[in-house]
């Protein structure tokens, strides 16, 4: 009798810890489809986190004149400073206008386009095919293919800061930007 009553709390607790280890399998992963938009509340429509919460990837207003600038930044600080952002060679950060949207794509990756549908900016040339997005608590947006192999990451195109972790490869250069 006790015996079954064991094996069947052992089966009610698997039944209660089984959801959780899928959300922690899923925690910062970006599915292809997934989208954002810069909106003037700067709400969650506008950011994906990573999973501790330490930085956030999305839109980051500029100034008080309805553009925005596709970024990570530190999310729990009061400054949010922002430690990457997208930036078109040589050093040009595309600003997006209200309601610009990042979408990921299977094909060309991370893509901004204004709310006409003009494109901004994309992620370097893809070479396979992007499954999802995976969202670092080291800050670093990896596009990975279904293998998990990676296609392009933040990392790899570094900006005004560089973070614990990043390195800059030979020949590699920073993209710099006055706020």
């Amino acid at each position: 009798m006790e015996m079954a009553f064991t094996a069947q709390l052992l089966l009610l607790s698997s039944l209660f810890l089984q959801p959780v280890l899928v959300l922690s399998e899923t925690n910062g992963s970006i599915a292809v489809g997934g989208s954002l938009t810069a909106t003037a509340e700067g709400n969650s429509s506008s950011s994906w986190l990573s999973p501790s919460g330490d930085f956030a990837f999305g839109f980051r207003p500029l100034g008080n004149n309805d553009l925005f600038l596709l970024s990570i930044w530190y999310a729990k600080i009061p400054d949010r400073t922002i430690v990457w952002y997208a930036n078109n060679k040589p050093a040009v950060a595309p600003a997006a206008p209200l309601g610009s949207t990042v979408n990921l794509t299977a094909h060309s990756g991370l893509v901004l386009t204004s709310p006409q549908g003009e494109e901004l900016w994309k992620s370097e040339t893809i070479v396979g095919v992007v499954a999802n997005g995976v969202f670092n608590d080291t800050g670093n947006f990896v596009l990975e293919d279904d293998s998990s192999k990676k296609l392009w990451e933040s990392f790899k195109n570094p900006t005004d800061t560089i973070l614990p972790g990043q390195i800059i490869e030979t020949g590699g250069s920073l993209a710099s930007r006055q706020d």
